[in-house]
């Protein structure tokens, strides 16, 4: 069983130049996935020569992403969600994913690791 957590990094960007990082697929291939291609809702992500088809299931304008695997079964998405402080302005994306318990640790790592090649591609 998947079990749902939360990823929390401060990116220092502004939302609107972000959000074109998580949304597009031209953004997404910067640090996503090598390469990504769209038909319809449907976003096939390719790594390595293997694809992976997720749909895009909502999209709210500089503020969140989320996606569905095509291939799994039950109710996991992942999520980009953007939010910037009001006082203070910092923007944070906050990622929601699913991972059995014992492969938690190994996807809070790539997603580590995701991050940082997102930070790189925004000259961060």
């Amino acid at each position: 069983m998947k079990n749902k957590f939360e990823l929390e990094y401060s990116i220092n960007s502004s939302p609107k130049i972000l959000y074109a990082r998580l949304s597009t697929p031209g953004g997404l291939s910067e640090w996503f996935a090598d390469d990504i291609n769209i038909r319809g809702n449907i976003y096939t992500f390719i790594w390595d020569g293997s694809e992976q088809e997720a749909e895009l299931v909502c999209k709210k304008q500089n503020q969140q992403v989320r996606f569905k695997w095509v291939d799994d079964e039950d109710d996991t998405y992942f999520e980009f969600k953007i939010h910037k402080d009001e006082l203070t302005n910092d923007v944070a994306i906050i990622i929601t994913d699913f991972a059995e318990d014992e492969d938690k640790n190994d996807s809070v790592e790539l997603w580590n690791r995701q991050i940082d090649e997102l930070k790189h591609a925004l000259g961060l």
